[in-house]
């Protein structure tokens, strides 16, 4: 049973000792038969007991040494004064049975103190964990007006509606991400000359957009996706420069610092493209390499394209065989002539690896390209698509 009531206000405890062994029921009958008579009867301990004044008395005794040592506890609801009388009528105890006793009083324990102490403990942590609360849902509030006023200058560029800045089409620098979130993140920091490209499959409308900028930064997510999309903005666009995410993040996600530090810390395009170990030959650079081989390629992705057949040429553009697409990788690997393959099918890593076996440069120009490929330095892949944007600018 508990030494507490609801009303307990102080804990009396007190440490006893008697020259024999004795049990706890000695000990109790001594100490309410020795402070009997001492003060009035409204301070008889039974009195006090039966008006609930002091609760029951507990005591705690072990034998040791052929003596008994324990503890008397007594809790109290009466104020001070008179639970200090209390205390030192227990201590004037000096008997149990036949045997001589001392009682020392240890402490007087206010049990309200420890009781403020929970309450004050507890408060706090109600107080935090209301707070927890609170904030997020005022931040949340707080961000849903700013995304609503972003969202409002958000412009759509070309046929493909690609998010942007107010000031994309008009600026002569333009910083491209990938997706709508990352330009709401960029104006929300005073970037308005951001375009999304949408995602890893890039539109060719944009091709027609970035003509006519004098500058183009690339700023993509600290991952694959990244990866995937730098991979094809440089087989297929021209860009300058290009910002990354730190690893593991994402452009939307990033601080105004954040975004600040990256975009200062932008490298060219060949050097971003040798750190993340992709080695692709930008548009760009491809149309340089192609030189005159663009005016003999163009007439054949016009005869094939729909057909799902293969050209392969050589070095002088001679003409060496014609297959269908499903037969092409084996048709490759049996010979090592061969320079250019335009064909209406998909980039596999098969063709680029049969391709990549060569000394020489290769250019494997298809209809799309596939997913995850690992391409080799030799080998310079291109869509039909984008080779046909390519000629035009």
């Amino acid at each position: 049973m508990s030494t507490q009531s609801l009303s307990t206000k102080y804990i009396i405890e007190a440490k006893i000792e008697i020259d024999g062994v004795v049990d706890k029921n000695d000990v109790i009958g001594a100490t309410f038969g020795q402070t009997e008579g001492i003060f009035s009867s409204d301070l008889d301990l039974r009195e006090l007991q039966k008006t609930g004044r002091i609760g029951r008395i507990e005591v705690q005794v072990h034998t040791q040494g052929g003596k008994t040592i324990g503890k008397i506890i007594i809790p109290s609801s009466m104020d001070r004064f008179y639970t200090a009388l209390i205390a030192a009528m227990v201590e004037s105890l000096d008997k149990v049975g036949p045997y001589s006793a001392k009682v020392t009083i240890e402490k007087i324990e206010d049990v309200r103190i420890e009781k403020r102490k929970k309450i004050v403990e507890r408060a706090r942590t109600i107080l935090y964990e209301w707070e927890k609360q609170k904030v997020p849902m005022e931040t949340e509030v707080i961000k849903e007006l700013e995304e609503s006023v972003l969202k409002a200058k958000l412009i759509e560029l070309g046929p493909d509606k690609l998010p942007a800045g107010p000031d994309a089409e008009t600026a002569d620098e333009v910083i491209l991400t990938e997706g709508r979130a990352d330009v709401i993140n960029l104006l929300r920091y005073g970037y308005r000359n951001v375009i999304a490209v949408g995602g890893v499959k890039v539109p060719a409308s944009l091709q027609r957009i970035l003509s006519k900028k004098s500058k183009v930064i690339a700023f993509l997510d600290g991952d694959r996706g990244g990866d995937m999309i730098l991979r094809e903005l440089s087989q297929n666009f021209k860009v300058d420069l290009v910002a990354r995410a730190p690893y593991g993040k994402e452009v939307e996600e990033l601080t105004a610092r954040e975004i600040s530090e990256a975009l200062e810390s932008a490298i060219p395009l060949e050097e971003a493209i040798k750190k993340v170990k992709i080695p692709v030959t930008p548009a760009v650079e491809s149309k340089q390499l192609l030189g005159e081989a663009l005016e003999k390629i163009s007439p054949l992705i016009e005869q094939i394209e729909g057909n799902l057949i293969g050209v392969v040429l050589d070095k002088e553009f001679n003409e060496i065989f014609r297959a269908p697409v499903s037969e092409l990788a084996q048709k490759l690997s049996e010979t090592n002539q061969f320079k250019y393959v335009v064909f209406d099918g998909v980039i596999t890593q098969r063709l680029i690896d049969i391709a990549g076996n060569k000394d020489e440069d290769v250019f494997l120009i298809g209809a799309r390209l596939g997913e995850n490929l690992s391409l080799k330095a030799n080998t310079h892949v291109l869509t039909m698509d984008k080779l046909r944007h390519s000629s035009e600018t």
